[in-house]
């Protein structure tokens, strides 16, 4: 009874407010589409006949359903090279750069650290000025980095933004009081970090973790770089290197004057379309999986470690 009294009390809404709640609505409708047609798009198109999608024939619909994309991946081999090397350096650069960035964050954020503002300074003026490209590859050259899988491990090992991020969320979440009588009970600091401070640090390290995972995914410039040998090039190189190959072939069939090469150049190239759309859903798999699982950490780790202090 209760409720059916409020339901019946309830002022109606003026015509201002819905106006107001329509514009809303319609925005909000139309962010969603921005955001999801894309990846919509990527899924038909990788699914849809290459002629089709080079003359730009796909929009909303697949059009002449077809899983030729998803068969030319499957069976090059250097793509799933490609893809096992993506999995190698997200996964262990994940977890070197995670080495560098919550130790180094949990430091910080301790206000008896002896000189712990000109560290700071320091880790700030890196984000501002850096040592360039030529002295960086001749720096990991001199290390016998260049052509090898750790290259991509440890380049950009630490993010001081990212570091900041932590040690803000540390300073404000982590009260010193627990870690002072964890030091009366005989804990040494190494103790108090490991089995008191990380596992209160949920939220934090699955946003961190994601920031640098979704960057060694993407990452394709380091690679074209320190990286010649083809066996040791992540999947965006190897994509990038089948659409240059298929380009290549066209312009050879043309100077040719060939038909026959000239129509198996054009499928090539059209092939490689779709092949380019069906890689990006298959690399972008991962992450949109494991995203929904990390997603309710943001609020959390992200505003919380961002806002406060």
């Amino acid at each position: 009874m209760t409720t059916i009294a409020k339901k019946k009390h309830r002022t109606p809404l003026s015509f201002n407010d819905k106006i107001f709640l329509f514009i809303v609505y319609a925005a909000l409708i139309l962010i969603t589409f921005l955001c999801f047609y894309p990846l919509y798009y990527t899924v038909i198109a990788s699914f849809s006949n290459a002629h089709d999608v080079y003359t730009g024939k796909v929009t909303f619909l697949p059009s002449r359903f077809t899983v030729k994309a998803y068969t030319a991946v499957f069976t090059n081999d250097s793509i799933w090279r490609g893809y096992a090397n993506t999995i190698f350096y997200t996964v262990f650069g994940t977890v070197f750069n995670l080495f560098l960035t919550i130790p180094a964050a949990y430091a910080l954020s301790k206000q008896r650290l002896y000189g712990r503002g000109l560290l700071t300074t320091l880790f700030l003026i890196t984000m501002y000025f850096g040592g360039g490209m030529i002295p960086t590859y001749l720096l990991y050259k001199s290390y016998h980095l260049i052509n090898t899988r750790w290259v991509l491990v440890v380049s950009g090992g630490l993010s001081v933004y990212n570091m900041v991020v932590s040690r803000t969320y540390f300073q404000n979440n982590i009260p010193e009081t627990l870690c002072e009588a964890a030091r009366i009970d005989g804990a040494n600091e190494l103790y108090i970090f490991w089995r008191l401070v990380i596992p209160l640090s949920t939220p934090i390290l699955a946003v961190i973790t994601l920031y640098y995972a979704v960057g060694h995914w993407g990452s394709y410039f380091n690679a074209m770089i320190y990286q010649t040998n083809q066996t040791l090039q992540p999947l965006q190189l190897v994509l990038r290197r089948i659409l240059i190959l298929n380009e290549n072939a066209m312009e050879e069939a043309l100077a040719a004057d060939n038909s026959a090469l000239i129509a198996d150049a054009v499928e090539k190239q059209h092939l490689a379309v779709t092949m380019k759309f069906s890689l990006v859903f298959i690399a972008s798999l991962p992450m949109l999986i494991a995203y929904p699982f990390i997603q309710r950490y943001f609020v959390k780790g992200i505003m919380i470690g961002s806002l406060k202090g």
